[in-house]
């Protein structure tokens, strides 16, 4: 982890700020998209809305969330990457996951669930697994690993896509809180 936080290979394009929080004794790993300009600003992992709504679908307290022992938070892109002409986060740097992602993970033996927030997340990892869409991907949670599940980005950008899909807080929601209450209950090997 601090090879990451000293990382500057973007540092060209961006104005570097690695974002992450882990633990080898972490048992549940939240694989983001990259940091927000709160969380660019904050240092911390998703202390912003979309934080507030992730916790709210996991049913976990913020020390619960924030205690690394426990939880992992390693997003595809580690640094805020920039704003697109309307405004929108860009996608997150290319340069991250190629230079550490296999590593981390390699470091984070005791993880049994991946929660993969996002469509960057969920192509790294269910590669040939992967859906048309990422509501494809996401409706067929059942078909991947019980230590996987790939759900949509809690951002209020995404308020539409909820409601469209209804299924996702009936069904979905509480399979997920479920899963991450047994996972944080489970001692580290």
């Amino acid at each position: 982890m601090t090879e990451v936080r000293a990382c500057r290979a973007c540092a060209a394009y961006i104005t570097p700020r690695p974002v992450l929080r882990a633990s080898a004794t972490a048992r549940l790993c939240i694989a983001s998209q990259a940091p927000g300009t709160k969380v660019h600003a904050s240092g911390v992992p998703f202390t912003d809305a979309s934080g507030e709504r992730l916790r709210e679908w996991l049913s976990l307290s913020p020390d619960e969330f924030y205690d690394e022992r426990k939880v992992a938070i390693i997003p595809m892109g580690f640094c805020f990457p920039g704003q697109n002409a309307a405004g929108g986060d860009l996608p997150p740097r290319k340069e991250c996951a190629p230079l550490f992602r296999e590593r981390l993970f390699a470091a984070l033996p005791n993880l049994r669930l991946t929660l993969l927030i996002g469509h960057y997340a969920q192509a790294w990892h269910l590669k040939d697994w992967m859906k048309k869409s990422l509501t494809e991907t996401v409706a067929h949670w059942r078909d991947y690993p019980k230590s996987l599940m790939p759900l949509p980005h809690p951002s209020w950008r995404n308020n539409g896509w909820l409601k469209a899909n209804p299924w996702f807080e009936t069904e979905l929601l509480p399979e997920l809180r479920k899963r991450v209450r047994s996972v944080l209950a489970e001692r580290a090997a």
